[in-house]
């Protein structure tokens, strides 16, 4: 893939690479770059971890659960407590 020279389709993005283009219209990958996946995303800072489903994803899920069942105890409970102190 680092030997790449237009024409043909992008090894990063897909997208087809006119002759005489020293870089992709679409992703802007190019022969410094290396035409390679794995620099696609050099420079941008991102985190070293993967960008599955992490542990605080699931458990920020459940924390909202249990946030929004104590809000509704709460809200049926103030209810019942307006109607047997009505006259």
């Amino acid at each position: 893939m680092e030997n790449f020279v237009p024409p043909g389709d992008c090894p990063v993005c897909g997208e087809h690479v006119e002759e005489g283009f020293a870089s992709c219209q679409t992703c802007g990958s190019c022969l410094q770059s290396g035409w390679s996946v794995v620099t696609a995303y050099d420079g941008l800072d991102l985190p070293a971890e993967s960008f599955g489903e992490s542990e605080d994803t699931a458990t920020k899920g459940k924390s909202t659960t249990k946030r929004l069942v104590l809000a509704a105890a709460l809200l049926i409970g103030v209810v019942i407590l307006f109607v047997l102190t009505k006259p």
